[in-house]
């Protein structure tokens, strides 16, 4: 396919997903060293785009917030020559077509080719998420090589982050892991939190380490029962519901390793640079593990990836996890810094 021509503004919207819009940062990192005078601007759900306020890959000009209802209108009011749909859903090509944008790229799926001045097919093959941005970029004629995700932490957000573990007690030097113990998809993808408080004892007992529990307000029932479990002298910082997505990403640049299930909370730790312990269970490790050099857990099991969002069995894939397979994992990146 021919390359479009450099648009004077460009709107590229981004993935409904936290962890899909951290992995397609390697393709903003192309669409802006092809097109370097342009004006980027990134556009998402507002639980979504607050991430791009942090110095990441493309370094977008602007950053909107889309409310739904006054989509079209926003979109209208920003006055673009050209938009890059990182979604696949036909809403959000008739949403760009019906603001009057005149160029409008993206793949072809879900009936929306004809809403699309240039299209790419979708790949056919199995491929990581990351890679799979990548390809609609490559596919539009861009320069796209594979890079690893980042994000770099802005001060006032690491002053932020500063203050809430401050306010949680949690000391100045204190040696920092972070574990995210909920999902978004289903519970499918949680491990037991009884096997999450065993290895948080662990940690506290054996490594004096400080732990800390983030997500999101849904996920505050598993913070609660990790709780319940520890003995009288193992704290955790419980800081799950607390956090904008802004803060997260401060919080998270403190931790010295992190555990996760397949969650967005997972590729925001990868990408500010922290040593992940990936967790996996119904779904697929090759299209989400988080990128760069960590740790990814699986037991394989004859049902899994299976991609449900409850388990209908007997929740083998995560239950047969074992807390030492985890701890061994982050104790070892631990040992790795001393």
């Amino acid at each position: 396919m021919i390359r479009p021509d450099p648009p004077r503004r460009l709107l590229v919207r981004l993935p409904n997903w936290l962890g899909d819009a951290v992995m397609a940062l390697p393709a903003l990192a192309g669409v802006r060293s092809t097109f370097p005078d342009t004006v980027l601007t990134v556009a998402g759900i507002p639980s979504i785009s607050p991430v791009f306020e942090e110095d990441t890959e493309g370094r977008p000009q602007q950053v909107v917030s889309l409310d739904r209802a006054r989509e079209i209108a926003t979109l209208r009011e920003g006055n673009y020559d050209a938009a890059l749909l990182l979604t696949n859903s036909f809403r959000t090509a008739w949403a760009a077509k019906r603001s009057g944008i005149p160029n409008r790229w993206g793949y072809g799926a879900s009936a929306r080719g004809p809403l699309l001045t240039h299209r790419v097919s979708r790949p056919r093959r199995e491929m990581h998420q990351s890679e799979y941005y990548l390809e609609l970029v490559r596919g539009l004629g861009f320069d796209a090589p594979a890079v690893t995700p980042r994000i770099r932490v802005s001060e006032a957000t690491r002053q932020r982050a500063q203050r809430v573990y401050a306010a949680a007690g949690v000391a100045h030097d204190a040696v920092v892991i972070g574990f995210a113990p909920g999902a978004a998809y289903g519970h499918a993808k949680r491990w037991p939190p009884d096997r999450v408080a065993q290895v948080i004892i662990r940690l506290a007992r054996e490594h004096r380490a400080c732990c800390v529990l983030v997500g999101v307000a849904g996920d505050r029932e598993a913070g609660r029962e990790i709780e319940s479990t520890l003995p009288p002298d193992v704290r955790v910082a419980n800081l799950i519901g607390r956090t904008d997505v802004r803060l997260l990403i401060g919080v998270l640049e403190r931790c010295l390793a992190f555990v996760s299930n397949d969650s967005g909370a997972m590729h925001l730790a990868a990408a500010v640079g922290v040593p992940v312990t990936a967790i996996f269970g119904p779904t697929n490790e090759r299209a989400t593990a988080p990128l760069g050099d960590h740790d990814v857990i699986v037991h394989d099991v004859f049902c899994r990836p299976c991609m449900l969002r409850e388990c209908p069995i007997d929740h083998r894939c995560m239950k047969r996890i074992s807390a030492d397979a985890v701890y061994g994992a982050v104790s070892r990146r631990i040992e790795r810094t001393a």
